[in-house]
């Protein structure tokens, strides 16, 4: 059970692409760190959010757009090492990561093609669109998996997981980078509402206080935005009191 003082995380992007690394990135932790797969449940799970991958890689041009990213950031850092008083030593280190990734991300093949080349996941991926169309009669081939010893099956998942790693390092560089762009500033909500400006923000972050029950409704571009704070019982009709919460604008 959470603690009523807790905070409550929430993200919001600002523009589509990052939009699409967002879910991406929920997609590869559904992926990433599923590790039990001893019911229907939890392996479908796996094999949709494998699905949902290749329809996000197959939509856009994903690797071209991170390595512009790292590249971009190798040049800020860069830039950052003839400044005073930096730490050269943590800049050098993460210069160096920054091209790990890149040359990962430019050794590997179309990350798609791996998952689209996969038999169980393509058996799989035809058949989540039907209506309970993932019965044991549906996918044999899947049923079978299931009753397989757990180390064939960590062997078969670690072989997927492995061709992901170079999305995978390079997003959360990129993802991190962002994240850690700005500083938390402590708002306050006027009757449930807070309205913002931003001139190259990419990325809302949000802590709120779970003893207020509320999540927000947010809205904006680019520029500016309106979080709309609304009670998770909507029904009792209640006003929102005015509360802080913490703020990022990344």
């Amino acid at each position: 059970m959470s603690d009523i003082n807790t905070m409550i995380l929430v993200e919001h992007p600002l523009n589509e692409k990052m939009r699409t690394l967002l879910r991406i990135e929920y997609l590869l932790q559904q992926l990433l760190y599923q590790k039990n797969f001893n019911n229907i449940a939890s392996a479908l799970t796996f094999f949709r959010a494998a699905s949902d991958l290749i329809d996000i890689l197959e939509r856009f041009e994903i690797r071209g757009d991170l390595l512009k990213k790292l590249e971009h950031q190798q040049q800020k850092l860069s830039n950052w090492l003839c400044a005073p008083n930096t730490d050269k030593d943590l800049i050098d280190s993460l210069i160096t990561k920054l091209a790990d990734c890149t040359n990962a991300l430019i050794s590997a093949s179309r990350i798609q093609d791996h998952l689209k080349e996969n038999r169980l996941i393509i058996s799989v991926r035809q058949r989540l669109s039907i209506v309970g169309g993932c019965c044991s009669f549906d996918l044999p081939a899947l049923h079978l998996w299931l009753h397989l010893p757990d180390e064939d099956q960590t062997q078969y998942i670690d072989h997927i997981i492995q061709t992901l790693k170079p999305l995978h390092h390079g997003l959360m560089m990129i993802l991190d980078f962002v994240r850690q762009s700005s500083s938390i500033e402590i708002v306050n909500s006027l009757n449930g509402f807070f309205k913002g400006n931003t001139e190259k923000g990419e990325l809302l972050r949000l802590g709120i206080p779970l003893k207020h029950r509320v999540y927000p409704k947010i809205s904006g571009h680019k520029n500016r935005y309106v979080i709309h704070f609304i009670p998770l019982e909507p029904e009792q009709s209640r006003a929102v009191d005015d509360f802080s919460f913490e703020l990022a604008c990344c």
